[in-house]
């Protein structure tokens, strides 16, 4: 246990900063799992927006914030345009 004012006053500090970090952490895995499951657009976004903004708190570090985005990124398809078909006349 701390024993000076100011070490009691910055643990104090740490456990709300724990508890904060912890549901920033929980709601990030929930996304990314969501997105996952149902591979939806908004679902990625979602995920990739939350994984930007644990990166700027600092609960995550960036490099996985880039490992996130890109697993997530690969799970978009988009489909290729069409050329028009030539006709022989």
């Amino acid at each position: 246990m701390p024993v000076t004012k100011t070490a009691k006053r910055a643990l104090r500090s740490s456990k709300k900063k724990t508890f904060v970090n912890f549901d920033i952490r929980k709601k990030l895995e929930i996304a990314i799992r969501d997105a996952r499951k149902s591979k939806s657009l908004e679902e990625i976004k979602k995920a990739i927006s939350l994984s930007d903004r644990a990166v700027k708190k600092n609960v995550i570090h960036k490099n996985k914030s880039s490992r996130i985005k890109k697993s997530l990124s690969k799970l978009v398809t988009f489909k290729k345009k069409q050329s028009p078909k030539k006709t022989k006349k």
